[in-house]
């Protein structure tokens, strides 16, 4: 093969490789889901995989988040609960911090986290305890719990 002949193939190819990996990551981000005061349905549901490649304090993730969201305005309370058959955590990555909120008896032994929410965009990984993947179930309420 002559020189000049491999120059016009391998740009051709890098370009085509470079497209392939972008439309990859584009199509592994999450769509972000806009949560307005008074929103319906309540709870809203999200579903999804927990679990992932990455080792954690927060047990076991996923490069990119399993769910965004974006609170429109401040909430006086949100709560927000993963419901899963293995072990899962919870690790938001918002405009207050980073939380990593693990399932607890007060919770019965799902993760979950209420409160004042402000604005802003949230990051959320479901992730996983045990170095496997299930099914969850994100609930997100502005109702609060009722007492047991």
């Amino acid at each position: 093969m002559k020189l000049h002949t491999l120059f016009k193939i391998v740009p051709s190819v890098l370009i085509l490789a470079i497209s392939l990996v972008a439309i990859d990551a584009n199509s592994s981000q999450a769509e972000v889901v806009k949560i307005n005061p008074n929103f319906e349905p309540d709870p809203l549901i999200l579903k999804g995989q927990s679990g992932g490649q990455n080792t954690t304090n927060c047990g076991n993730i996923g490069a990119t988040p399993s769910q965004v969201i974006q609170v429109t305005e401040s909430l006086p309370y949100l709560r927000l609960t993963v419901e899963s058959p293995g072990k899962p955590t919870l690790l938001i990555d918002g405009p207050g911090g980073r939380f990593c909120v693990l399932a607890d008896s007060y919770s019965g032994g799902k993760p979950e986290m209420s409160g004042y929410w402000p604005k802003g965009t949230y990051s959320l990984h479901v992730g996983e305890l045990a170095k496997e993947e299930h099914t969850y179930t994100l609930s997100i309420s502005q109702q609060k719990k009722a007492n047991k």
